[in-house]
């Protein structure tokens, strides 16, 4: 299939509908901040009779300013031209740079840790706060006390119920997800509105000298730090990058306006509620005081409540089948270990990784109980995405500078963005101690998994001793024509790492030749290139002019399944209606007569011995590297071997051997 074909095959329509579903892919985690950002930033000022008209201006200003500059501009308008192959995120932004630096390979893993840990913080904290909006209600707030076990409960159970359903897939509720974030964003405006009426002084915080001047304003008790709280406002802009490839660039350039336009008059309104009540006494008493719900009318809060849980369940929806696709894209790009991924549905981007499931099942778990309340959440919140955003601050700028050849720009690009996210990445530094170190903590835990596991393979890589192929041609056709020898299968395929066509691993034919001789008919040697493309499946095939041994590569993009039995079951089924090889007619089938014969399948595992030779930090990346595959489990899953015929030999890692001591014979 040719580029240009592939492109147009995975090319997303621009449509009413397809804006429609990209509201509810999209902008689920920067849709729910209107319910804590207002929040934060008055709890970080002492509550409601700390702030004055002064911080409340200035504040929203921050707000408007920041989703503009860095929602709108860095990412609709700078990232998403750096696309690859209409796929976004920071690993296909590495893609398209990583051949400028191998250090890019650094800013890439730290960007995509980052990410993840913030893909547990969301749930946590979104379906929280909106549990939470419960208690702005007369008569839930006596039910659910002023204890947060039963708000703990409710959360735990909402958030196990959506880590059940990954495994059947969300093609059905998806369609859903569309209207319902459509629904919030209307709502979210006309409860803005509702309350901008009363105070249009509010509408001065589009003036962004309020937002320069509360920086450094007495009226600011947190002062730069304020930040922080701010930024909560932006979280979600990263993710939108990523969605880019689930729902097209131009739906997103389509419904991003109406999405800014919503969350800022919500804002505004929230605003004008504060100017209006910052001086009442009774609610400054309500703990944990949420001007979102509070600004509502009390017989419109059920529903706002109803909708903002839909909201928060549809955001950690986003993020979770975000980090799916994010660990497979590192996967392919040998920065984590190869996983069992499943494909629930037809639609792009849809994916299911039962491990990662698990794991961010019981982090998100964690969290609530860890933190128990919201407010302790969104003091943990943001300062791990921070990082992401500088790094692919860092990322585009050579973007700019060396694929679009850019001269100043990309200088400008860094320097503005860059001092920008720096200051909220300080500003976000003092939530460390109030829990901001557990979401660096987890990114730090998935950064060393990346690290170890590029290490690890790079070890691996540069020890491998390669035997030239045509010299053991004559051993191989005697070998497949000794019928002293049981033949094992008509195909016997091992999966190959070799770049040198004419070359193989010396532990494979090892295998074949020494440990047990293993007669076949025809002998595959596959090797798989992952591709910058996202979408490639192309093959190729060279029989060193035999018709019993057969390398193949196979080139796939890094969003495509590696079911390396499906692909070679395809190439054996057309090379013997070529007649390149020779027909495979089983004698005994349950199924109408073929030319495919049986397949068996051999994996080669290296395994490090202590007589190896080597430095602690090698051994000790090379052991963490086995430790981590070993609980990831092993790859006949990733390659869609495991309902397969399947040998899994183990062989010694020879990077250098210590020398022997004698025996002496007595």
């Amino acid at each position: 299939m040719t580029a240009d074909r592939t492109k147009k095959t995975h090319e997303i329509p621009t449509s009413a509908g397809a804006v429609l579903i990209t509201m509810g892919v999209v902008y689920g985690d920067i849709g729910t901040s209107p319910m804590y950002v207002m929040k934060s930033i008055v709890a970080g000022n002492g509550g409601l009779g700390g702030v004055s008209d002064e911080l409340i201006l200035g504040a929203l200003s921050l707000v408007i300013w920041t989703i503009t500059l860095l929602t709108t501009m860095k990412y609709v308008v700078v990232a998403m031209q750096a696309d690859n192959h209409g796929e976004g995120g920071i690993f296909s932004l590495y893609s398209l740079v990583k051949h400028f630096g191998k250090w890019l390979i650094f800013p890439a893993m730290i960007g995509g840790a980052a990410l993840l840990a913030d893909g547990v913080m969301t749930p946590a904290v979104t379906v929280t706060t909106a549990i939470e909006g419960l208690r702005s209600i007369s008569s839930m707030r006596e039910l659910l006390g002023d204890g947060q076990n039963k708000i703990i409960f409710i959360t735990i159970t909402i958030i196990a119920l959506l880590f059940l359903v990954q495994r059947a897939g969300t093609s059905s509720i998806g369609r859903a997800f569309g209207p319902v974030m459509a629904v919030w964003f209307l709502f979210l405006a006309a409860a803005g509105l509702g309350n901008i009426g009363g105070n249009v002084a509010v509408l001065k915080a589009f003036n962004p000298v309020y937002a320069v001047k509360i920086l450094t304003s007495p009226a600011n008790d947190a002062g730069i730090m304020i930040l922080g709280s701010v930024f909560l406002a932006t979280t979600g802009a990263e993710a939108l990058y990523s969605d880019m490839g689930h729902v097209g660039k131009n739906n997103i350039f389509l419904s991003w306006p109406f999405v800014k336009i919503c969350l800022i008059i919500n804002y505004l309104g929230q605003g004008a509620w504060l100017m209006a009540c910052k001086s009442n006494e009774a609610l400054a008493a309500i703990p944990d005081m949420n001007p979102f719900f509070q600004m509502l009318p009390e017989g419109v809060r059920p529903f706002a409540v109803f909708l903002g849980a839909a909201a928060a369940i549809i955001a950690s929806q986003a993020l979770i089948s975000g980090s799916f696709t994010l660990v497979s894209e590192a996967s392919r790009l040998d920065l984590m270990p190869h996983m069992q991924i499943t494909y629930p549905s037809q639609r792009k981007g849809q994916i299911y990784i039962p491990l990662v499931n698990q794991v961010l099942w019981f982090a998100c778990t964690g969290v609530v109980l860890l933190f128990q309340t919201s407010a302790h959440m969104e003091a943990a919140y943001g300062l791990a995405i921070t990082l992401t955003m500088l790094m692919t601050t860092v990322l585009l700028f050579l973007y700019l500078r060396k694929v679009k050849k850019l001269a100043v720009v990309p200088f400008l690009f860094l320097f503005f963005f860059g001092g920008l996210e720096g200051s909220f990445f300080i500003s976000s530094l003092s939530k460390f101690s109030h829990g901001g170190y557990v979401a660096l903590f987890m990114a730090l835990i998935l950064f060393g998994i990346m690290v170890v596991w590029h290490e690890g393979t790079g070890i691996e890589s540069s020890q491998a001793v390669l035997l030239p192929l045509r010299k053991y041609l004559p051993q191989l056709e005697k070998l497949k024509n000794d019928s002293s020898q049981e033949l094992l299968a008509d195909n016997l395929v091992f999966i190959t790492k070799d770049s040198d066509k004419n070359k193989l691993d010396r532990d494979i034919l090892y295998s074949i030749f020494d440990k047990k001789p293993k007669r076949a008919n025809a002998y595959w040697f596959v090797g798989i290139t992952v591709t910058d493309e996202p979408y490639t499946r192309e093959y190729s095939v060279d029989s060193m002019g035999t018709n019993y041994m057969f390398r193949v590569q196979l080139r796939l993009g890094f969003r495509e399944n590696q079911r390396v039995n499906v692909y070679l079951r395809q190439i054996v089924d057309e090379m013997v209606k070529s007649g390149e090889l020779p027909s495979q007619k089983r004698r005994y089938s349950i199924y109408e007569p073929g030319v495919v014969g049986t397949f068996k399948f051999c994996m080669i595992r290296k395994l490090l011995v202590p007589e190896s030779d080597i430095g602690p930090f090698k051994r000790t990346a090379i052991s963490l590297k086995y430790a981590i595959r070993h609980f990831a489990g092993t790859p006949d899953r990733w390659y869609g071997l495991e309902n397969s015929s399947l040998i899994i030999e183990y062989v010694p890692l020879f990077i250098q051997m210590k020398p022997v001591s004698h025996l002496t014979r007595v």
